[in-house]
């Protein structure tokens, strides 16, 4: 293999990486690793690794060990910072390099990601086994509900009085068990995506002017955009009923006097997510939506994207279900932060190649 293919795996790392020489200075970082430090490989290079990087454990000695052993070496479980701003709960691997006496290899592994996405893959199955019963059963049940608002339409032909609101109950309740099925059988038809370059901020203004003049109109939007971002290769009309959703909930987070949502897009190449076919994509197109609103349950934060998990008053539980749904299959990743007077939800999206665009 030649060079340029290990510069790109190094560049590709989805997790920080540092190597270190024989006085302990650091000699390369991945980008990742600059963004983690929040400093450019330039600046950092010869600089002392502990000057650096602070980790609540005796890293330096572990250092040792792994150059006298010539083998790795895992730390687990430890905070890792800048000293510029709160730490970060990393697992972290040490291990020698081949060919270069004395430089070690660093790789710190947040654990905050590791753990959502492994939920998100314990969870996938079942969600899908769930939605999947789901889609039978709103088959099987329309029928017969389609025969009770007959059955109590006819009723009310020969009634008068308190027994027609009975009636007009019986078929407004039914009416509104057949949408909520109808909801479950869309959720489960979505249509595959139609793919194409586009330009996530042209779909952004789209999402906004329609909630501005809607369910949104009491709110504030704020936006704070990258100009230079590349455009991304998805269903736009996917992605619009994305950003609505995720307008709309924090609309309706908010009391009727209003509240404020602001909306940012940046480039950050520091997550990668696996394709159906084992492969890995970078998705550094970030789109952040907040809110200052209540925030959610704090016992239905992890479980947010789950279908039929909902935090609203007659909720379905379907609505970021079906947005976690669509951006999975743009080969994208979702996540949710949120504690009281502040929910951010950030959408990662993979960039348009060539080959995507043409």
């Amino acid at each position: 293999m030649t060079a340029p293919f290990f510069e790109t795996l190094w560049t590709s790392l989805p997790i920080p990486a540092l190597v270190i020489d024989q006085n302990n200075a650091i000699a390369e970082v991945n980008p990742t690793g600059e963004t983690f430090l929040n400093a450019s490989a330039k600046s950092l290079r010869g600089a002392p690794v502990w000057d650096k990087l602070h980790v609540d454990a005796a890293l330096d000695d572990a250092v040792t060990r792994v150059r006298r052993s010539d083998s790795a070496l895992f730390v687990n479980n430890v905070d890792v910072g800048t000293g510029d701003r709160p730490p970060v709960h990393c697992n972290v691997q040490l291990s020698t390099l081949v060919d270069r006496d004395g430089y070690v290899l660093i790789l710190m592994e947040p654990r905050e990601l590791a753990e959502k996405m492994g939920r998100a893959m314990q969870t996938k199955s079942a969600a899908k086994s769930a939605i999947g019963m789901a889609e039978m059963l709103a088959h099987e049940i329309k029928n017969p509900l389609a025969g009770i608002t007959g059955a109590a339409q006819l009723l009310s032909m020969n009634l008068s009085g308190d027994d027609i609101e009975l009636t007009d109950l019986i078929v407004a309740e039914t009416r509104r068990v057949v949408k909520l099925l109808e909801q479950v059988e869309q959720f489960g038809n979505l249509r595959p995506p139609q793919r194409r370059a586009v330009n996530i901020h042209d779909v952004l203004d789209r999402a906004q002017k329609s909630a501005a003049v809607g369910f949104a109109a009491h709110m504030t939007i704020r936006e704070t955009y990258d100009p230079s971002l590349p455009p991304t290769f998805a269903d736009s009309d996917q992605l619009l009923q994305v950003f609505q959703n995720l307008l709309k909930n924090a609309a309706e987070a908010a009391d009727k006097s209003g509240g404020n949502i602001k909306v940012r897009t940046f480039y950050e190449l520091s997550l990668r997510v696996q394709r159906p076919d084992g492969s890995r994509r970078a998705v550094p197109l970030q789109i952040e939506i907040q809110d200052d609103g209540p925030g959610l349950p704090p016992e239905l934060e992890s479980d947010a994207f789950e279908p039929f998990v909902s935090g609203k008053e007659n909720g379905t539980g379907l609505g970021l279900a079906l947005v976690s749904k669509i951006i999975a299959e743009h080969d994208g990743w979702i996540a949710v932060d949120s504690v009281p007077g502040r929910t951010v939800f950030r959408i990662s999206l993979p960039v348009a190649s060539k080959e995507d665009a043409e």
